[in-house]
């Protein structure tokens, strides 16, 4: 009789995952599946509040009509709001990868140092970020309200890097990371730790066996680490993209609540969010089957 229930390997597995899954599957079926469905239904409708609660007026396309091609900022915005998150998660790759490695080292204060590095997941929660925008010294940190007086300002750093006779476009890249650094580091915590749980996950046995081999450091990470840090790289990646668009500096999360509530109304503003679901949809779509098929799974 029990063997009849012994799960093989790949079974328990598969068990496992979904027991990993388990409590978002709940909590989304609990508390988002209903405004979910509900905001696809105020996308198709125009509504109109009553005393008794709300009315629905089936308008078909309508209201994604008007969020594409009648209003004035929403196309420029959702535009912005891609090429920014293509601007900023190959930064926060490498600096979360950098810091990860660092804090990595057998050093002296390394827990502390790994609390710091981990102080700006904590400084852009809830309550702390709204006192952030009430704070004239955070405000200084916020892109476009330096003076560009200080060495890590653009100016100073397009002078700098100018006499390297790079091409325009990678200047510009790297002045445009220059004036980034905060919404960088503050968007990178949670990238540290992923980073930090696989290098710590890669067997010090492939290193020993490396060096006897006669590799070079370099050769240690082409061949060892670089392959097996690509799984937490996906990770990171859609996890990047997913807070880069979910941020609540996000322009176009700002105006499509703007809309809702001092704009078109509910209809516009839930086929608003729907267009830019889609897009995110389509986006980690497309990135993570073409980044996939370098990921390497070690058995």
């Amino acid at each position: 009789m029990n063997k009849r229930f012994r799960l093989t390997v790949t079974q328990k597995r598969d068990m496992a995952g979904y027991v990993f899954a388990l409590p978002f599957i709940l909590g989304f079926t609990l508390f988002f599946l209903y405004p979910f469905i509900q905001s696809l239904v105020f996308s198709f409708n125009e509504l109109e509040v009553t005393e008794q609660g709300y009315n629905l007026n089936f308008v078909g396309w309508l209201n994604y009509n008007k969020a594409l091609l009648v209003h004035p900022t929403f196309s420029r915005t959702a535009v912005n709001t891609i090429l920014n998150m293509l601007l900023d998660v190959p930064l926060i790759l490498m600096f979360s990868y950098f810091a990860a490695c660092l804090l990595n080292q057998q050093f002296k204060g390394r827990l502390v140092a790994r609390l710091i590095f981990f102080l700006p997941v904590i400084l852009a929660s809830g309550v702390i970020a709204s006192m952030e925008q009430q704070d004239y010294m955070m405000q200084a940190l916020q892109p476009g309200q330096l003076d560009g007086s200080g060495f890590l300002s653009g100016a100073a750093v397009r002078m700098f890097v100018s006499q390297l006779r790079l091409p325009d476009q990678m200047l510009t890249y790297i002045t445009s990371a220059v004036d980034r650094i905060p919404i960088i580091i503050r968007a990178s915590g949670i990238q540290i730790l992923v980073f930090l749980a696989g290098l710590q996950s890669i067997p010090s046995s492939l290193y020993e066996a490396s060096a006897i081999e006669g590799a070079t450091a370099w050769e240690d990470f082409w061949k060892i680490t670089f392959p097996l840090m690509t799984p937490h790289m996906l990770t990171n990646i859609v996890y990047s993209v997913i807070d880069s668009f979910t941020s609540p500096h996000n322009q176009l999360i700002t105006l499509i609540r703007q809309t809702a509530f001092g704009g078109l109304g509910f209809g516009v503003s839930s086929a608003m969010s729907w267009i830019y679901f889609a897009a995110i949809a389509v986006i980690l779509t497309i990135g993570v089957g073409i980044i996939s098929r370098w990921v390497f799974y070690q058995e």
